[in-house]
């Protein structure tokens, strides 16, 4: 769970959170008014927040993704006990 809300939630809001931030910071909500919600760059900020998400996404599978040569074994159960999936080694039979 952590994985994901680092992974998708945390870049798709992240735009969002700093826009809101910098308004703050400028002071242009006090000297506006109420901050309309309505004159928010909204299809921006979603844009941005989903571009960001697949540039996460795309650096996480291209980065860390495994370089190892090998078949992927998938989980099973052997005698009542589950024995993790792993890669092993390539000519291994």
């Amino acid at each position: 769970m952590p994985r994901e809300i680092l992974t998708l939630v945390v870049p798709l809001l992240l735009p969002t959170v700093i826009y809101l931030i910098w308004l703050r910071a400028t002071g242009w909500s006090e000297t506006a008014g109420a901050l309309a919600w309505h004159q928010l760059p909204w299809v921006w900020l979603a844009l941005s927040g989903v571009a960001l998400t697949a540039i996460v996404l795309v650096v996480i599978t291209v980065g860390f993704g495994t370089t190892l040569p090998g078949v992927y074994v998938p989980p099973r159960i052997e005698n009542g006990r589950i024995v993790p999936g792993h890669v092993e080694p390539a000519g291994k039979p």
